[in-house]
């Protein structure tokens, strides 16, 4: 007498909680913020074009351009690629927090940090890329600072100061932000 096996059960699917009208409203008015990520994205196409734009600029004066002219060149395209990688981060770690969930578990693309990314570790990831920022356009200040004084500088010694300033500024902020993220991780695991 032979035993045919059971098929396999479907796993059971916990039915989805009906929210009372105001909090549907509240908890729906996150999609509002899909237009502004969309936006994004467009900025990030615009980058794209500046990119090419500035690659085009370098590429055709390579020959007859001094080595801090190039320099300079290839500074501002890696402020460019920066500041797309902090509209990526925006984007794709903004939409994951606050709108909707990617669903990107597996996929052999998913970016590593999207695995845990929330508010607060977005909040640091930013401030690290403003101060990579940053520190581009200092080190393009600090190499135009040898022009200080003459006809051909586009920047004054207060203007060096300023930029010096904020890039502190920056650096102060980010630390301040790492801080209070460990004493509230702290605080969570002391209440736990």
């Amino acid at each position: 007498m032979s035993v045919e096996p059971e098929p396999p059960s479907e796993p059971r699917v916990a039915p989805q909680p009906r929210l009372r009208m105001l909090p549907l409203i509240i908890f729906s008015s996150r999609w509002l913020q899909l237009p502004l990520y969309l936006g994004l994205i467009v900025a990030q196409c615009v980058y794209i074009v500046l990119f090419v734009k500035e690659l085009w600029h370098v590429s055709t004066h390579a020959l007859e351009w001094t080595e801090q002219q190039i320099m300079m060149s290839v500074l501002a395209l890696i402020d460019v690629v920066m500041i797309s990688n902090l509209l990526l981060m925006v984007i794709v770690g903004g939409y994951e927090t606050f709108v909707s969930r990617l669903d990107l578990q597996g996929h052999p693309d998913e970016p590593e940090w999207l695995g845990h990314v929330n508010a607060s570790v977005l909040k640091i990831k930013l401030a690290m890329a403003i101060i990579g920022i940053s520190s581009i356009a200092l080190l393009r200040t600090f190499i135009e600072a040898g022009n200080l004084g003459s006809d051909r500088a586009g920047l004054t010694e207060q203007g060096v100061m300023w930029q010096v300033l904020i890039h502190i500024t920056f650096i102060a902020s980010a630390i301040g932000i790492a801080f209070v993220d460990r004493l509230s991780v702290a605080t969570a695991r002391g209440h736990d």
